[in-house]
């Protein structure tokens, strides 16, 4: 059996050595989980917590639970084969790969216009311009970040972005336990399961924790890192798991912070992106006090940015790598920049196009992505029940039940989505 971490000759490795070998060999999972620390934690958990107090926790630990065999598949198969999960869809056809390609070009362009507007939104907290020359520029500066930094840059500066917001989010969500009441005397709090909040339960499991395109990007991620660090098959499970523990467990904080703060008190978010922003660091300054308004302002700004940087880079690298082995042409850069400056360019049309209107563009793109859900976990599920892969790495039967548990749940609210926009 590998070893998790090095040891010494003489002695058992110390702690600091194991701690430090660790942090080092995390990398794809964090970048994950910065993936997914954006509108889905950001806006959708919040939001949930504001609109709805404690009702939907259950269900974000049950969406994070049920599409776990899905997300994973990208680490386990990666570090199985040594091969990324696209190299899997091909071996098993080219219209799988063709598939997946399609779907995915579909969803670089709608996400890359949800993360950067978020972004935008929040940038209008200390730049007085319009939030589509801001959309611009924070789309110009990730593609330079990406084509000048590339990946260990990425690497490097995700971990401490994703630690601070952590941090932050922890101590505002500890001191709102001790704030007094923000409830309205005879406020009634509504239940989310009415048939009109059909479309705000399905965009927010859409992108909760995340697409589940993304593990496709863990896969490139987990390659990427292999060229400076040898990776074992139990630290790259150990690293995804890590990351996916992070994004179920953050969005349960940042659900607390929406109902400890502003359930029931009779306000809701504003559909404008500038307004939203204003209002959603106004919920840390209310517990953590108004001089921090600007250091944790600036601190989601950093989050949603890097959530945008890596948005651009996991969709570019895999519509790149889907383009090489489609056509069988050698890897690229030119060809990648060139795909990252495409769908920034389309990206940035949906902006213009919705003009400002945050909530509704990025339910526009989590909707989307639910819908499309189904069949990037069934490529998945194909892959990891396949003979292809040796039986040791295969999906046992436990992984299996909740596979298939995961597929019921993402048809029949699918099915349910389809019959509400039917009949509304």
């Amino acid at each position: 059996m590998e070893k998790l971490y090095p040891q010494n000759n003489n002695i058992n490795t110390s702690l600091l050595t194991r701690t430090q070998y660790f942090l080092a060999a995390l990398g794809p999972g964090i970048l994950m989980a910065a993936a997914a620390i954006g509108a889905s934690h950001l806006v959708s958990s919040t939001r949930a917590g504001a609109e709805f107090g404690w009702q939907l926790a259950w269900v974000i630990l049950a969406v994070n639970l049920l599409k776990y065999p899905f997300f994973a598949a990208g680490a386990r198969y990666t570090a199985a084969t040594g091969e990324s999960l696209l190299h899997g869809y091909l071996k098993h056809g080219r219209g799988y790969l063709l598939l997946f390609s399609g779907l995915n070009t579909i969803a670089a362009i709608a996400s890359t216009a949800g993360v950067t507007m978020l972004t935008a939104a929040m940038l209008t907290l200390f730049i007085p311009l319009s939030i589509d020359l801001l959309a611009l520029i924070v789309l110009l500066s990730s593609i330079a970040l990406l084509i000048f930094g590339h990946y260990t840059l990425l690497d490097k500066l995700t971990k401490v972005i994703m630690l601070c917001l952590t941090i932050s989010t922890l101590v505002a969500v500890a001191l709102a336990f001790n704030i007094p009441p923000v409830m309205t005397p005879g406020f009634i709090s509504q239940s989310p399961w009415q048939w009109a909040n059909i479309g705000f339960l399905v965009a927010m499991m859409g992108w909760m924790p995340a697409p589940i395109e993304v593990s496709s990007w863990n896969s490139l991620w987990l390659l990427e890192k292999q060229k400076s660090q040898p990776i074992s098959k139990q630290q790259a499970i150990l690293d995804f798991n890590f990351g996916y523990l992070i994004t179920a467990l953050l969005a349960i904080v940042f659900l607390a912070l929406g109902s400890l703060v502003m359930h029931g008190s009779g306000e809701q978010f504003s559909a404008s992106g500038v307004k939203f922003a204003s209002q959603l660091i106004t919920l840390y300054s209310q517990v953590l006090g108004n001089e921090t308004r600007y250091l944790i302002g600036t601190v989601a700004l950093l989050c949603i940015f890097s959530t945008t940087v890596t948005v651009i880079d996991g969709y570019s690298r895999t519509l790149n790598m889907g383009w090489q082995l489609l056509t069988e042409k050698q890897n690229s850069d030119k060809r990648l920049t060139g795909i990252m400056l495409t769908v920034c360019a389309l990206g940035l049309a949906i902006i213009l196009f919705f003009k400002g209107a945050l909530l509704p563009l990025l339910e526009f793109v989590m909707v989307l992505a639910f819908m499309t859900t189904v069949i990037f976990a069934w490529l998945n599920y194909k892959l990891m029940t396949s003979d292809a892969l040796p039986k040791e790495d295969r999906y046992g039967t436990k992984m299996k039940v909740l596979s298939m548990l995961g597929m019921i749940y993402l048809l029949g609210f699918a099915g349910l989505f389809i019959y509400w926009i039917v009949t509304k």
